[in-house]
């Protein structure tokens, strides 16, 4: 590890058109704990817990792999969340049913994971992946 001042936290910020919807999906369908709301009279925002974050690094070939594996063709744009749940069949029917598309039904990776594809209702890309 390089000395110097280390990072402490992920926080990926997503600018939504329809606030309400958001957060019903995000808190409320996919169950992330609210942490904090800095809600004001300039603008309304809400910090959601969403366990231990990482940031992965693909390329261009190998982002087109893991969307052919997932969804059959390239669907995914530059940003896609990653979340990790019990069991992400279950999950995805749960945010199919408070407003999300599914991209494809869910299949299980070469790597081992059960992976479920879904839309969020702002266009948002996830994959929920289960270990088996």
């Amino acid at each position: 590890m390089r000395a110097g001042r280390r990072v402490t936290e992920l926080r990926v910020a997503l600018t939504v058109a329809d606030f309400d919807q958001a957060l019903a999906f995000y808190r409320d369908a996919l169950r992330l704990e609210q942490a904090a709301d800095w809600s004001s009279e300039s603008g309304r925002v809400v910090l959601l817990e969403a366990g231990r974050a990482t940031i992965e690094l693909l390329d261009e070939a190998q982002s087109g792999v893991v969307d052919a594996i997932e969804a059959g063709r390239r669907v995914s744009g530059p940003v896609r969340l990653a979340l990790e749940v019990t069991d992400s069949e279950d999950t995805a029917r749960q945010l199919v049913a408070a407003g999300a598309e599914q991209v494809a039904a869910p299949v299980t990776t070469p790597w081992g994971d059960r992976n479920a594809r879904v839309r969020a209702p702002d266009g948002m890309q996830l994959t929920l992946f289960t270990a088996v």
